[in-house]
């Protein structure tokens, strides 16, 4: 990997970002590698160019705290790598990214919106030999976003929700609609996909805890109990591991509320703190947009794991001792 190495829209900050920026903008940006593209093969000695990105891998991403002792989430550095389209391990993966960049492009300048699923059945339809199932294209999207540094939301592809939330919360739509979360079914008010609706929604609340529920049933089983009444509070799950879309919901939440302690309410056991570590440091695959959806503030966790991860300083020493519970397990079944 090389150090000096930089895309073309590097920033001058040592943390590497994927920012929301105007369509207009992101279309200049494709432009200018479809020009660089060009240019490199009719070269008085043409070659195929490489796709510049920032490295998505642990040796790239980075935790600390601040000076006020704060944890701060996890960010990824300028480190980047070239991938090669002369090399067979990467040529379908080279040609996805090109793809992909095509279909934002065109959803960019008709000034549509696609979430990752329907990307998958178009791409699947147009192009059935580069692409077979969902990870790739998900794949392909997170390279576009370290190709060209902006959000997935810029590029013109939506988030697939599956959280919902319910509880003491009025939400108000930019149309100047009213939804009262506590008066929805079982399932709860369902959290839209679209990310900017969800930073231009307004909130209202008279709650003192915000809880966030791994299990749908049990989330279901809280709202059909009126927990929210009990315990002044609003709810969230996101049905296991956070998709973006509850993960920026809590983050809009917490900016508007940021006096309500967050409680978690997870399994004990590796994948129950591995939720909660997504949720507080955001994931190294997604590092490039962790700025918009971790949220580092005071969390609490009501079992044994948690009496360690108060202790916990970044996000590497949380990963390391799930590393270390699964190595218990481990051997405990041997």
């Amino acid at each position: 990997m090389n150090h000096e190495q930089r895309t073309p829209f590097h920033a001058i900050e040592y943390a590497c970002t994927a920012d929301i920026v105007p369509p207009q903008e992101v279309v200049i940006r494709i432009q200018s590698l479809v020009i660089l593209f060009l240019q490199s093969i009719t070269a008085e000695r043409p070659s195929i160019m490489g796709l510049s990105m920032i490295c998505r891998s642990k040796e790239n991403s980075h935790g600390t705290r601040s000076f006020f002792g704060e944890d701060e989430p996890l960010f990824l550095s300028h480190l980047t790598y070239s991938r090669p389209f002369s090399n067979k391990k990467f040529t379908k993966a080279f040609v996805r990214v090109w793809m992909v960049l095509r279909i934002s492009y065109k959803l960019l300048e008709e000034g549509k919106h696609a979430t990752q699923r329907e990307l998958f059945y178009r791409l699947l339809s147009e192009a059935p030999n580069y692409f077979r199932c969902q990870k790739q294209v998900n794949d392909a999207i997170q390279d576009v976003v370290a190709v060209v540094k902006c959000s997935r939301y810029s590029l013109g592809i939506l988030a697939s929700s599956r959280g919902s939330v319910t509880g003491r919360l009025l939400i108000q739509e930019p149309d100047g609609a009213v939804l009262d979360c506590t008066n929805t079914g079982s399932a709860g008010q369902v959290i839209t996909g679209d990310l900017n609706c969800i930073q231009n929604w307004r909130f209202q609340s008279d709650a003192r805890y915000i809880l966030v529920v791994e299990k749908d049933a049990i989330f279901q089983r809280l709202q059909e109990d009126k927990f929210f009444y009990s315990v002044p509070c609003i709810i969230i799950t996101a049905k296991g591991y956070p998709d973006l879309a509850s993960r920026i919901f809590l983050h809009q939440l917490r900016c508007t509320f940021p006096m309500f302690p967050i409680v978690a309410l997870v399994d004990w056991n590796p994948a129950g703190l591995a939720i909660l570590c997504t949720y507080k440091f955001g994931s190294v695959r997604m590092g490039l947009e962790t700025s918009t959806y971790a949220e580092t503030s005071s969390w609490y966790q009501r079992n044994r794991l948690y009496h360690s991860l108060q202790k916990i300083g970044n996000w590497r020493q949380a990963y390391s001792l799930l590393k270390c519970y699964k190595t218990r397990k481990r051997t405990k079944k041997n």
